[in-house]
Protein backbone atom coordinates (compact mmCIF):
# COMPACT_ATOMS: atom_id res chain seq x y z
CA UNK A 1 0.00 0.00 0.00
CA UNK A 2 2.76 2.68 0.81
CA UNK A 3 4.03 2.14 -2.69
CA UNK A 4 0.13 1.83 -4.43
CA UNK A 5 -0.72 5.12 -3.20
CA UNK A 6 1.88 7.00 -4.46
CA UNK A 7 2.12 5.43 -7.62
CA UNK A 8 -1.44 6.27 -7.82
CA UNK A 9 -0.37 10.51 -6.98
CA UNK A 10 2.39 10.00 -9.96
CA UNK A 11 -0.50 8.74 -12.46
CA UNK A 12 -3.06 11.18 -11.28
CA UNK A 13 -0.43 13.97 -11.57
CA UNK A 14 0.25 13.08 -15.10
CA UNK A 15 -3.80 13.00 -15.53
CA UNK A 16 -4.12 16.67 -14.37
CA UNK A 17 -1.25 17.55 -16.14
CA UNK A 18 -2.22 16.62 -19.43
CA UNK A 19 -6.10 17.45 -18.30
CA UNK A 20 -4.79 21.21 -17.88
CA UNK A 21 -2.73 20.88 -21.21
CA UNK A 22 -6.26 19.42 -23.39
CA UNK A 23 -8.31 21.87 -21.50
CA UNK A 24 -7.47 24.99 -22.80
CA UNK A 25 -6.35 23.29 -26.49
CA UNK A 26 -9.94 23.43 -28.08
CA UNK A 27 -10.50 27.05 -27.09
CA UNK A 28 -6.45 28.25 -28.35
CA UNK A 29 -7.10 29.26 -31.89
CA UNK A 30 -11.14 31.55 -30.57
CA UNK A 31 -8.48 33.02 -28.04
CA UNK A 32 -5.77 33.77 -30.02
CA UNK A 33 -8.01 35.54 -32.58
CA UNK A 34 -9.86 37.27 -29.41
CA UNK A 35 -6.73 38.91 -28.33
CA UNK A 36 -5.90 39.80 -32.22
CA UNK A 37 -8.66 40.81 -33.76
CA UNK A 38 -6.63 41.57 -37.06
CA UNK A 39 -5.43 38.10 -37.70
CA UNK A 40 -6.04 35.48 -39.93
CA UNK A 41 -5.82 31.85 -38.86
CA UNK A 42 -2.79 30.70 -40.49
CA UNK A 43 -1.13 34.04 -37.95
CA UNK A 44 -2.98 33.24 -35.21
CA UNK A 45 -1.54 29.09 -35.59
CA UNK A 46 2.16 31.17 -35.79
CA UNK A 47 1.62 32.76 -32.74
CA UNK A 48 0.12 29.39 -31.22
CA UNK A 49 3.37 28.52 -32.55
CA UNK A 50 5.93 30.98 -30.82
CA UNK A 51 3.31 30.18 -27.40
CA UNK A 52 4.09 26.69 -27.74
CA UNK A 53 7.79 26.96 -28.52
CA UNK A 54 8.74 29.28 -25.27
CA UNK A 55 6.45 26.77 -23.45
CA UNK A 56 9.05 24.07 -24.38
CA UNK A 57 11.93 26.53 -24.87
CA UNK A 58 11.31 26.89 -20.90
CA UNK A 59 11.32 22.82 -20.54
CA UNK A 60 14.62 22.85 -22.58
CA UNK A 61 16.23 25.14 -19.63
CA UNK A 62 14.77 23.78 -16.23
CA UNK A 63 14.04 20.44 -17.00
CA UNK A 64 17.98 18.84 -16.08
CA UNK A 65 18.41 21.81 -13.40
CA UNK A 66 14.87 20.36 -11.89
CA UNK A 67 16.32 17.20 -12.65
CA UNK A 68 18.86 17.16 -11.10
CA UNK A 69 17.47 19.54 -8.06
CA UNK A 70 15.49 16.26 -7.67
CA UNK A 71 18.38 13.61 -7.23
CA UNK A 72 19.70 15.85 -4.66
CA UNK A 73 16.81 16.79 -2.60
CA UNK A 74 13.92 14.56 -3.93
CA UNK A 75 10.66 13.82 -6.24
CA UNK A 76 8.67 14.92 -4.13
CA UNK A 77 9.51 18.39 -3.08
CA UNK A 78 10.25 19.05 -6.82
CA UNK A 79 6.73 17.61 -8.14
CA UNK A 80 4.78 19.86 -5.84
CA UNK A 81 6.60 22.93 -6.13
CA UNK A 82 6.25 22.95 -9.83
CA UNK A 83 2.52 21.64 -9.39
CA UNK A 84 1.60 25.07 -7.57
CA UNK A 85 3.78 27.26 -10.12
CA UNK A 86 1.71 25.96 -12.94
CA UNK A 87 -1.27 26.59 -11.25
CA UNK A 88 0.21 30.09 -11.61
CA UNK A 89 1.01 30.07 -14.97
CA UNK A 90 -2.59 29.23 -15.72
CA UNK A 91 -4.06 32.40 -13.63
CA UNK A 92 -1.97 34.65 -15.79
CA UNK A 93 -3.56 33.31 -18.70
CA UNK A 94 -6.72 33.44 -17.50
CA UNK A 95 -6.27 37.33 -16.89
CA UNK A 96 -4.34 37.70 -19.59
CA UNK A 97 -5.72 40.69 -21.67
CA UNK A 98 -2.96 40.71 -24.55
CA UNK A 99 -0.82 38.18 -26.47
CA UNK A 100 2.14 39.17 -24.36
CA UNK A 101 0.76 38.37 -21.24
CA UNK A 102 -0.04 34.97 -22.81
CA UNK A 103 3.29 34.65 -23.63
CA UNK A 104 4.08 35.44 -19.97
CA UNK A 105 1.77 32.89 -18.57
CA UNK A 106 3.01 30.11 -21.53
CA UNK A 107 6.59 30.60 -19.79
CA UNK A 108 5.98 30.11 -16.53
CA UNK A 109 3.92 27.39 -17.57
CA UNK A 110 7.20 25.72 -19.15
CA UNK A 111 8.93 26.29 -16.08
CA UNK A 112 7.00 24.22 -14.28
CA UNK A 113 6.63 21.35 -16.72
CA UNK A 114 9.20 19.32 -14.78
CA UNK A 115 6.19 17.38 -13.62
CA UNK A 116 5.85 14.47 -16.23
CA UNK A 117 9.76 13.76 -16.00
CA UNK A 118 10.01 14.11 -12.15
CA UNK A 119 7.04 11.41 -12.43
CA UNK A 120 8.89 9.15 -14.58
CA UNK A 121 11.83 9.32 -12.48
CA UNK A 122 9.88 8.60 -9.28
CA UNK A 123 8.52 5.28 -11.35
CA UNK A 124 12.24 3.99 -12.23
CA UNK A 125 12.93 4.43 -8.54
CA UNK A 126 10.38 1.95 -7.68
CA UNK A 127 10.06 -0.10 -10.59
CA UNK A 128 12.68 -3.13 -11.08
CA UNK A 129 14.10 -3.55 -14.33
CA UNK A 130 11.47 -5.77 -16.01
CA UNK A 131 8.80 -3.54 -15.04
CA UNK A 132 9.86 -0.63 -16.50
CA UNK A 133 8.46 -0.71 -19.77
CA UNK A 134 5.25 -1.34 -17.84
CA UNK A 135 5.20 1.43 -15.37
CA UNK A 136 6.22 3.92 -17.69
CA UNK A 137 3.43 2.64 -20.31
CA UNK A 138 0.87 3.09 -17.07
CA UNK A 139 2.44 6.51 -16.80
CA UNK A 140 1.73 7.42 -20.19
CA UNK A 141 -1.69 5.84 -19.94
CA UNK A 142 -2.47 8.62 -17.45
CA UNK A 143 -1.53 11.04 -20.24
CA UNK A 144 -4.23 9.56 -22.12
CA UNK A 145 -6.82 9.64 -19.43
CA UNK A 146 -6.26 13.18 -19.12
CA UNK A 147 -6.30 13.92 -22.84
CA UNK A 148 -9.61 12.30 -22.80
CA UNK A 149 -11.01 14.30 -19.97
CA UNK A 150 -9.19 17.25 -20.90
CA UNK A 151 -10.81 18.40 -24.16
CA UNK A 152 -13.79 17.15 -23.10
CA UNK A 153 -14.04 19.33 -20.33
CA UNK A 154 -12.46 22.25 -21.82
CA UNK A 155 -15.18 22.02 -24.94
CA UNK A 156 -17.71 22.48 -22.56
CA UNK A 157 -16.19 24.97 -20.52
CA UNK A 158 -15.03 27.31 -23.24
CA UNK A 159 -19.34 27.94 -23.68
CA UNK A 160 -18.86 30.37 -20.16
CA UNK A 161 -16.12 31.98 -22.49
CA UNK A 162 -12.63 31.79 -23.22
CA UNK A 163 -10.61 31.96 -19.36
CA UNK A 164 -12.72 29.17 -18.10
CA UNK A 165 -10.80 26.39 -18.94
CA UNK A 166 -7.28 28.39 -17.63
CA UNK A 167 -9.10 28.68 -14.17
CA UNK A 168 -10.02 24.97 -14.49
CA UNK A 169 -6.85 23.58 -15.08
CA UNK A 170 -5.02 25.87 -12.32
CA UNK A 171 -7.73 24.68 -10.10
CA UNK A 172 -6.77 21.19 -10.85
CA UNK A 173 -2.90 21.87 -10.64
CA UNK A 174 -3.51 23.10 -6.76
CA UNK A 175 -5.83 20.41 -6.09
CA UNK A 176 -3.20 17.90 -6.75
CA UNK A 177 -0.61 19.70 -5.42
CA UNK A 178 -2.73 19.23 -1.91
CA UNK A 179 -3.10 15.35 -2.47
CA UNK A 180 0.87 14.84 -3.30
CA UNK A 181 1.84 16.70 0.06
CA UNK A 182 -0.73 14.23 1.84
CA UNK A 183 -0.09 10.97 0.42
CA UNK A 184 3.31 11.03 -1.65
CA UNK A 185 6.36 9.33 0.04
CA UNK A 186 9.84 9.92 -1.05
CA UNK A 187 11.38 7.30 -3.50
CA UNK A 188 14.85 8.16 -3.61
CA UNK A 189 16.89 7.21 -0.57
CA UNK A 190 19.70 9.28 0.72
CA UNK A 191 22.14 6.41 -0.14
CA UNK A 192 21.08 7.12 -4.36
CA UNK A 193 20.94 10.78 -3.77
CA UNK A 194 23.89 12.48 -6.22
CA UNK A 195 24.90 15.71 -5.23
CA UNK A 196 24.06 19.15 -7.27
CA UNK A 197 25.87 20.20 -9.71
CA UNK A 198 25.86 23.13 -11.83
CA UNK A 199 27.21 21.76 -14.96
CA UNK A 200 24.41 19.03 -14.44
CA UNK A 201 21.84 21.83 -14.48
CA UNK A 202 23.30 23.17 -18.21
CA UNK A 203 21.19 21.26 -20.91
CA UNK A 204 24.44 21.29 -23.19
CA UNK A 205 26.43 19.40 -20.12
CA UNK A 206 23.99 17.31 -18.82
CA UNK A 207 23.47 15.85 -22.60
CA UNK A 208 27.59 15.25 -21.96
CA UNK A 209 27.15 13.41 -18.61
CA UNK A 210 24.41 11.12 -19.86
CA UNK A 211 26.23 10.51 -22.89
CA UNK A 212 29.21 9.07 -20.97
CA UNK A 213 26.54 6.03 -20.61
CA UNK A 214 26.44 3.19 -22.81
CA UNK A 215 24.49 3.26 -26.37
CA UNK A 216 22.99 6.04 -24.73
CA UNK A 217 23.57 8.36 -27.51
CA UNK A 218 22.50 6.73 -30.14
CA UNK A 219 19.10 6.30 -28.58
CA UNK A 220 18.72 9.83 -28.02
CA UNK A 221 19.56 10.47 -31.59
CA UNK A 222 16.19 7.94 -32.43
CA UNK A 223 14.04 9.63 -30.05
CA UNK A 224 14.91 13.05 -30.98
CA UNK A 225 13.33 11.89 -34.49
CA UNK A 226 10.67 10.83 -33.01
CA UNK A 227 10.18 13.85 -30.51
CA UNK A 228 10.04 15.72 -33.65
CA UNK A 229 7.49 13.69 -35.66
CA UNK A 230 4.96 13.34 -32.85
CA UNK A 231 5.11 16.97 -31.95
CA UNK A 232 3.29 17.77 -35.03
CA UNK A 233 0.11 16.97 -33.39
CA UNK A 234 -0.02 19.73 -30.67
CA UNK A 235 1.65 21.64 -33.45
CA UNK A 236 -0.62 21.95 -36.23
CA UNK A 237 -3.51 19.35 -35.22
CA UNK A 238 -6.29 22.11 -33.85
CA UNK A 239 -5.18 24.45 -36.85
CA UNK A 240 -5.13 22.08 -39.43
CA UNK A 241 -8.87 20.33 -38.25
CA UNK A 242 -9.84 23.94 -38.40
CA UNK A 243 -8.72 24.63 -41.67
CA UNK A 244 -9.48 21.46 -43.78
CA UNK A 245 -12.46 20.37 -41.84
CA UNK A 246 -13.94 23.56 -40.33
CA UNK A 247 -14.25 21.28 -36.71
CA UNK A 248 -15.83 23.60 -33.86
CA UNK A 249 -14.17 23.30 -30.37
CA UNK A 250 -16.42 20.86 -29.47
CA UNK A 251 -15.33 18.64 -32.28
CA UNK A 252 -12.08 19.35 -31.93
CA UNK A 253 -12.58 18.37 -28.28
CA UNK A 254 -13.73 15.11 -29.42
CA UNK A 255 -10.81 14.04 -31.76
CA UNK A 256 -8.40 14.88 -28.71
CA UNK A 257 -10.75 12.52 -26.21
CA UNK A 258 -10.29 10.10 -28.91
CA UNK A 259 -7.09 9.85 -29.38
CA UNK A 260 -6.56 10.18 -25.46
CA UNK A 261 -9.19 7.03 -24.66
CA UNK A 262 -7.05 5.21 -27.55
CA UNK A 263 -3.36 6.15 -26.18
CA UNK A 264 -4.94 4.95 -22.39
CA UNK A 265 -5.95 1.61 -24.24
CA UNK A 266 -2.49 1.13 -26.04
CA UNK A 267 -0.03 2.66 -22.90
CA UNK A 268 -2.42 0.71 -19.95
CA UNK A 269 -2.68 -3.14 -21.79
CA UNK A 270 -1.20 -3.05 -25.05
CA UNK A 271 2.58 -1.97 -24.09
CA UNK A 272 2.70 -4.58 -21.17
CA UNK A 273 1.75 -7.56 -23.70
CA UNK A 274 3.85 -5.90 -26.16
CA UNK A 275 7.20 -6.28 -23.96
CA UNK A 276 6.03 -9.42 -22.99
CA UNK A 277 5.58 -11.34 -26.47
CA UNK A 278 7.58 -9.21 -28.10
CA UNK A 279 10.27 -7.27 -26.02
CA UNK A 280 11.44 -3.51 -25.91
CA UNK A 281 13.81 -3.79 -28.90
CA UNK A 282 10.81 -5.35 -31.57
CA UNK A 283 7.93 -2.69 -29.67
CA UNK A 284 9.93 0.39 -30.67
CA UNK A 285 10.42 -0.69 -33.96
CA UNK A 286 6.73 -1.50 -34.37
CA UNK A 287 5.73 2.01 -33.03
CA UNK A 288 7.42 3.51 -35.26
CA UNK A 289 6.49 1.02 -38.49
CA UNK A 290 2.65 2.26 -37.10
CA UNK A 291 3.87 5.47 -37.43
CA UNK A 292 4.53 6.35 -40.55
CA UNK A 293 1.95 5.31 -42.70
CA UNK A 294 -0.50 6.83 -40.35
CA UNK A 295 0.98 10.34 -40.82
CA UNK A 296 1.37 10.42 -44.16
CA UNK A 297 -2.52 9.04 -44.21
CA UNK A 298 -3.59 12.07 -42.36
CA UNK A 299 -1.88 14.49 -44.53
CA UNK A 300 -3.49 12.96 -47.41
CA UNK A 301 -7.31 12.23 -45.77
CA UNK A 302 -10.07 14.38 -47.46
CA UNK A 303 -12.98 13.14 -44.84
CA UNK A 304 -13.80 14.96 -41.32
CA UNK A 305 -14.95 11.37 -40.25
CA UNK A 306 -12.27 9.64 -42.11
CA UNK A 307 -9.51 11.76 -39.81
CA UNK A 308 -11.70 10.83 -37.10
CA UNK A 309 -11.19 7.10 -37.76
CA UNK A 310 -7.64 7.63 -38.07
CA UNK A 311 -6.70 9.24 -34.54
CA UNK A 312 -6.43 5.30 -32.70
CA UNK A 313 -4.58 4.22 -35.22
CA UNK A 314 -2.01 7.48 -34.43
CA UNK A 315 -2.19 6.37 -30.64
CA UNK A 316 -1.40 2.81 -31.50
CA UNK A 317 1.71 4.29 -32.51
CA UNK A 318 3.12 5.59 -29.14
CA UNK A 319 3.41 1.76 -28.24
CA UNK A 320 7.14 2.53 -28.81
CA UNK A 321 7.58 5.26 -26.43
CA UNK A 322 7.33 3.66 -23.36
CA UNK A 323 9.80 0.51 -24.49
CA UNK A 324 12.25 3.63 -25.73
CA UNK A 325 12.10 4.86 -22.48
CA UNK A 326 12.85 1.62 -20.50
CA UNK A 327 15.86 0.62 -23.05
CA UNK A 328 17.22 3.93 -21.90
CA UNK A 329 16.43 4.04 -18.11
CA UNK A 330 17.85 0.16 -18.07
CA UNK A 331 21.20 2.06 -19.22
CA UNK A 332 22.13 4.53 -16.23
CA UNK A 333 22.16 3.65 -12.81
CA UNK A 334 20.19 4.65 -10.12
CA UNK A 335 21.54 7.98 -9.02
CA UNK A 336 21.41 9.44 -12.64
CA UNK A 337 17.37 8.52 -12.98
CA UNK A 338 16.32 12.24 -12.68
CA UNK A 339 19.04 12.96 -14.83
CA UNK A 340 18.61 10.84 -17.32
CA UNK A 341 14.66 12.27 -16.88
CA UNK A 342 15.64 15.80 -17.04
CA UNK A 343 17.56 15.16 -20.32
CA UNK A 344 14.75 13.28 -22.21
CA UNK A 345 12.56 16.34 -21.10
CA UNK A 346 14.65 18.64 -22.57
CA UNK A 347 15.51 16.76 -25.70
CA UNK A 348 11.74 16.73 -26.15
CA UNK A 349 11.21 19.99 -25.54
CA UNK A 350 13.96 21.17 -27.97
CA UNK A 351 12.70 18.96 -30.48
CA UNK A 352 9.38 20.33 -29.99
CA UNK A 353 10.61 23.71 -30.49
CA UNK A 354 11.63 22.55 -33.87
CA UNK A 355 8.91 21.36 -34.74
CA UNK A 356 6.57 24.07 -33.46
CA UNK A 357 8.39 26.52 -35.46
CA UNK A 358 9.10 24.72 -38.47
CA UNK A 359 5.81 23.04 -39.07
CA UNK A 360 3.53 25.98 -38.13
CA UNK A 361 5.34 27.58 -40.72
CA UNK A 362 4.80 24.79 -43.52
CA UNK A 363 1.22 25.00 -42.31
CA UNK A 364 0.76 28.52 -42.72
CA UNK A 365 2.14 28.30 -46.41
CA UNK A 366 0.83 25.53 -47.56
CA UNK A 367 -2.82 26.34 -46.14
CA UNK A 368 -2.34 29.87 -47.47
CA UNK A 369 -3.50 31.63 -51.28
CA UNK A 370 0.10 32.01 -52.48
CA UNK A 371 0.87 28.09 -51.84
CA UNK A 372 2.01 26.04 -54.69
CA UNK A 373 -0.40 23.65 -53.83
CA UNK A 374 -3.06 24.01 -50.82
CA UNK A 375 -1.87 21.05 -48.69
CA UNK A 376 -2.80 21.76 -45.23
CA UNK A 377 -1.51 18.21 -43.81
CA UNK A 378 2.09 19.11 -45.62
CA UNK A 379 3.79 18.96 -41.88
CA UNK A 380 2.40 15.22 -41.50
CA UNK A 381 4.23 14.28 -44.49
CA UNK A 382 6.96 15.97 -42.95
CA UNK A 383 6.59 13.60 -39.52
CA UNK A 384 6.25 11.26 -41.58
CA UNK A 385 9.56 11.39 -42.64
CA UNK A 386 11.39 12.06 -39.53
CA UNK A 387 9.79 8.61 -38.11
CA UNK A 388 11.17 6.86 -41.08
CA UNK A 389 14.57 8.37 -40.30
CA UNK A 390 14.26 7.30 -36.69
CA UNK A 391 13.36 3.65 -37.68
CA UNK A 392 16.59 3.64 -39.96
CA UNK A 393 18.42 4.56 -37.28
CA UNK A 394 17.49 2.30 -34.43
CA UNK A 395 17.31 -0.66 -37.10
CA UNK A 396 21.33 0.19 -36.99
CA UNK A 397 21.56 -0.21 -33.31
CA UNK A 398 23.26 -3.21 -32.00
CA UNK A 399 20.78 -3.61 -28.36
CA UNK A 400 20.83 -6.50 -26.68
CA UNK A 401 17.77 -8.38 -26.05
CA UNK A 402 18.24 -7.59 -22.33
CA UNK A 403 18.52 -3.74 -22.96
Amino acid sequence: MTVKLPILFIVLTVVIDAMGIGLIIPVMPQLLLEVLPTATLGQAAIWGGIMAMLFSLMQFLFGPMLGSLSDQYGRKPVLLITLVIMALGYLIMALAGGIWLLLVGRIIGGISSATQSTAAAYIADVSKPEEKSGNFGLVSAGFGIGFVLGPLLGGALVEFGTRAPFYAAGLLALANALFGALVLNESLTASARRAFKWRHANPLSAFRYIGQFKDLTPLLRVSFCFYVGIAVYPAVWVYFATERFDWSPGLIGLSLAVFGGSTFVVQAVLIRLAARYLGDIKTVKLGLMIQIPTLAMIALVDSGALLLALTPLAALGSIGTPALQAIMSRAVDAESQGALQGVLASLNAFATMLALLGMTQVFAYFSGSGAIIYLPGAPFLMSALLMAIGLGLFGRLHLSTKS
